[in-house]
């Protein structure tokens, strides 16, 4: 297992939060906590890679902080 915390641009409000656990939730992760401004998951990396989680993230409209 491993876990991350993504640092994400552009959330300020609850409904940014709901937007990013529901892309989130389409991935096979073991735990997920969004935030505003950054998710902690936790996730077994050969079922879901780093891309993964960005591209989740980026298609709920935010930007990932490198």
């Amino acid at each position: 297992m491993k876990e991350q915390e993504i640092k994400i641009s552009g959330m300020n409000c609850n409904h940014c939060v709901m937007a990013v656990k529901k892309e989130l939730s389409k991935l096979p992760l073991e735990s997920s906590e969004v935030q505003i401004g950054s998710a902690k998951v936790t996730y077994d990396n050969s079922k879901v890679s780093e891309s993964q989680l960005e591209d989740a993230i980026v298609e709920a409209g935010f930007k990932v902080i490198k």
